[in-house]
């Protein structure tokens, strides 16, 4: 059995966990199929990992069963980390279907192996509650693929830079606390330029020459995380100014926008794939993610509003 195929198991145990302690007042389990809208939301445990200091980091993401509606569920008591401060910097807007290693959580070295934090979410009267625990079976490692690419290297996550040779943002899970913050005005789109590059590697298995369509290097997704409003993201696609191709060191800028139809403050959720795909293709590398905070005034007749999500 593959590490891949190893991963992806244990994936949907860790789905499982959370579905072990769900109550559902309309009698749906969280295996239950997706819907249009009207389904729960399921947290997702994507593995932890060991930081050079000590500390121990969880990754997390979702399962949105909405799969063409996105929806919203504030912190409080149905949206909340357990036990401590119940915003643990998580999401209170849930974009559908399965969406991997969106947030992280950090903990002390003194964490003990048979400790937990619990995540609830609950909406359309189904509560899911996923414990984080560090088990050895959820051991990952997203800073480096754990199987070679055809040159007999490691693939390693793209690398996000907000600015032109700006800070490196590198691995999914960026906390909230180390969000950048922008200012922006309601109704006016905002310029967000987005720089990367990549090492351009994959790994297939069987270390078989890519085929076929070939994707881009790196893919950008740029969506609401919080916010009062409605979010508009266009045009995130990297124009290559170095590689392109498999195997060849990529480098790349995407020069998009990002509308806010209300004033308020809001959090992006920026999310940099290579040839990995969605969530690493399951072996736990290679994506990045990044935070972005933004406080959106009024514009010419928008009204002013008060209360955050």
């Amino acid at each position: 059995m593959t590490s891949r195929m190893v991963l992806r198991l244990l994936t949907v145990a860790a789905l499982a966990v959370g579905g072990a302690m769900v109550s559902a007042q309309g009698q749906l389990l969280p295996s239950y199929p997706k819907l249009g809208f009207g389904a729960s939301v399921t947290p997702a445990y994507d593995g932890w990992y060991d930081n050079a200091d000590g500390t121990h980091t969880f990754l997390i993401g979702y399962y949105n069963r909405n799969w063409t509606e996105e929806v919203d569920i504030p912190i409080g008591p149905n949206n909340k980390v357990e036990p401590g401060d119940p915003d643990r910097g998580q999401p209170t807007h849930f974009l559908p279907n399965r969406n991997f290693g969106m947030f992280s959580i950090t903990v002390p070295k003194s964490f003990g192996a048979t400790e937990r934090l619990w995540w609830t979410v609950t909406i359309n009267g189904t509560a899911s509650k996923i414990g984080l625990i560090m088990s050895p079976d959820f051991n990952v490692t997203p800073q480096k693929s754990s199987e070679e690419a055809p040159n007999g290297k490691y693939n390693l996550p793209p690398v996000l830079r907000l600015t032109q040779g700006g800070p490196a943002i590198q691995n999914p899970g960026q906390p909230l606390s180390m969000a950048t913050s922008k200012t922006a005005t309601a109704g006016v789109p905002m310029p967000l330029d987005l720089f990367t590059e990549d090492d351009a590697l994959y790994a297939s298995g069987s270390n078989a020459t890519m085929t076929g369509k070939i994707p881009p290097v790196v893919e950008a997704t740029v969506a609401k995380y919080r916010g009062p409003g409605n979010v508009k993201a266009e045009g995130f696609h990297f124009v290559a100014s170095k590689g392109g191709k498999p195997m060849e060191p990529f480098a790349g800028k995407a020069s998009g926008t990002v509308t806010f139809d209300k004033p308020g403050d809001y959090v992006l959720h920026v999310t940099l794939n290579d040839f990995s795909e969605k969530g690493g293709g399951a072996t736990g590398c290679c994506w990045t993610t990044a935070m972005i905070k933004v406080n959106v005034k009024p514009g010419v007749g928008t009204p002013r509003i008060t209360g955050q999500q």
